[in-house]
């Protein structure tokens, strides 16, 4: 695998969004460096998570931060 595939390769990102409630609690969503989740690669479940977080960012949760995966 060359760098740029490294780089671009959503396995190596996670979408974090933190509780605001329960310091070390959340949620995690691969994505690429952008922050861009692949929809259709989340199973029924994760994609309802996926959804609700974003919907309750400033109240359940931290508006998310893109992190390296420790993957």
């Amino acid at each position: 695998m060359n760098a740029l595939a490294l780089a671009t390769d959503p396995s190596r990102f996670v979408l974090r969004f933190e509780s605001l409630f329960d310091p070390g609690r959340g949620l995690a969503f691969p994505c690429d460096e952008h922050g861009e989740v692949v929809l259709d690669a989340l199973s029924e479940r994760a994609r309802r998570n996926y959804f609700y977080a974003r919907v309750v960012v400033g109240r359940e949760y931290a508006t998310p931060l893109v992190e390296r995966s420790d993957n």
